[in-house]
């Protein structure tokens, strides 16, 4: 039997081609997000290539801390974790109104659906996340380097808080690192906002010429929650395409 791995944002995108990375070893997933029908239908796909049951789900907004808490009593439930890979969020509120009201809200709106997502989640997990051994990965961005500031600013306290996580569980031999990466194609991230002249514009800013993929990107995040990478602990690994160095 493999690991037990728990991916948020695990239905479409980035999330989606981790739970697929670890099912097509034969671990175990649990995906999670706010939308049931999209997280059915990833999971059904999933089973229905590696092997019935392998995959299930359960929804919640983690950014409430009561619906976290459901949501890891019912991992619990099932047994221990060995993997948490926190990748729900996204620029949420990429804009504002130019007012005060209007920006308290945007940042309030990025922080919660980046940083309480990924923070409540592990946090309702680290009771059950194997010791030694286990394995704590969150999604960054560039923009945690570069802004822009409500979303950056998201993304560089995920950078903090992995920090955090690595002195707290590093005794106990458990590791926590993040992924950052640049513009990825196949997303569901930039919405209206992707436009052709957008998306060659984010493809100019690398210095390979060519956008990341989610495949490339699930393959980092396994590498780090990987038996392998138990010396690699509180570290940003950027994939960007040298569009920003990383520092």
């Amino acid at each position: 039997m493999g690991r037990r791995i728990v991916v948020s944002g695990g239905g479409t995108g980035i999330g989606l081609a981790a739970a697929e990375t670890f099912a097509a070893e034969g671990d175990r997933v649990v995906i999670l997000g706010r939308r049931p029908e999209v997280l059915r239908t990833a999971a059904d796909k999933l089973n229905a290539a590696y092997g019935p049951d392998l995959v299930t789900w359960t929804s919640a907004d983690l950014s409430d801390p009561g619906q976290t808490r459901r949501a890891a009593e019912f991992i619990a439930a099932d047994g221990g974790v060995d993997v948490v890979v926190t990748n729900a969020g996204g620029n949420v509120a990429a804009s504002n109104d130019g007012t005060l009201e209007g920006i308290a809200d945007q940042y309030q709106r990025n922080f919660a659906a980046n940083v309480l997502t990924a923070v409540l989640l592990t946090e309702a997990l680290l009771p059950h996340l194997t010791r030694p051994g286990g394995r704590i990965v969150h999604l960054s961005s560039v923009a945690a380097l570069r802004g822009p500031g409500s979303y950056g600013g998201t993304k560089a306290a995920l950078h903090t808080y992995t920090f955090e996580l690595a002195k707290r569980l590093g005794p106990e031999g458990v590791t926590a690192n993040a992924v950052a990466p640049g513009y990825v194609e196949d997303t569901e991230f930039f919405g209206d906002r992707g436009t052709a002249e957008f998306i060659a514009q984010q493809i100019g800013q690398t210095l390979t010429g060519q956008p990341g993929t989610p495949v490339e990107i699930a393959a980092a995040i396994r590498y780090l929650a990987s038996p392998e990478a138990a010396y690699v602990t509180g570290q940003v690994l950027h994939i960007n395409g040298g569009a920003q160095f990383g520092r």
